[in-house]
């Protein structure tokens, strides 16, 4: 059967689980000193900036709606995530994130606010030229209602959250870590430039 290519221009990322080490369930990053980058990450985000792709986060911090952690709080910790990449020649083209606890708006992922907010700064943004890369059923939800490629990433076994056996299910793909995930799906080793195809079907 042959299988439908298609260009990745944008890849949607979630962010704890696969940029940084998630903490326990209940537990919100709110400080810089508890932020980790996960092995492979920085490099997986440098070898998409060096082939032309657009990276953006889209985050669910319920914690803000919780009140464990503040807008400032969280603002700052993203502008350390920027300046750390910076320095290693990487690049986060935006961060968007829903401050939201469940039921209280439509940005809150699976529902796709976030993305809405994505295509009016980038208004290049097809579900033909997309990914979304995330740890959790919510992050392949979003994708599938959008029609984007979905990408699991299963992470450390004593962090998922519940459902990444559905979510890895419902994934048009599954790796390891976002590295592998570049490698592997995206095709982008550490010398590759030009924007992918990855097949479809």
């Amino acid at each position: 059967m042959l299988a439908l290519v298609i260009i990745v221009r944008y890849v949607f990322l979630d962010r704890d689980g696969v940029l940084n080490r998630k903490l326990p369930e209940g537990a919100y990053v709110s400080d810089w000193v508890q932020f980790e980058w996960l092995p492979g990450a920085v490099e997986a985000i440098a070898r998409m900036n060096r082939a032309g792709l657009t990276v953006i986060v889209v985050s669910n911090q319920r914690g803000i709606a919780l009140g464990r952690v503040s807008v400032e709080q969280l603002e700052l910790i993203h502008d350390q995530m920027r300046s750390h990449l910076a320095r290693q020649g990487a690049r986060l083209d935006a961060i968007y994130y829903c401050p939201h606890d469940q039921g209280e708006c439509n940005c809150r992922k699976p529902d796709i606010g976030l993305f809405e907010q994505a295509t009016k700064d980038f208004p290049q943004v097809k579900s033909d030229n997309s990914v979304v890369i995330g740890d959790s059923l919510s992050d392949i939800q979003a994708g599938r209602r959008l029609g984007m490629r979905t990408l699991f990433i299963q992470g450390e076994p004593d962090r998922q959250k519940p459902g990444a056996q559905a979510a890895a299910s419902l994934a048009d793909e599954v790796a390891a870590s976002l590295l592998q995930a570049v490698e592997n799906h995206l095709g982008l080793s550490a010398t590759t430039e030009p924007p992918r195809s990855v097949g479809r079907g």
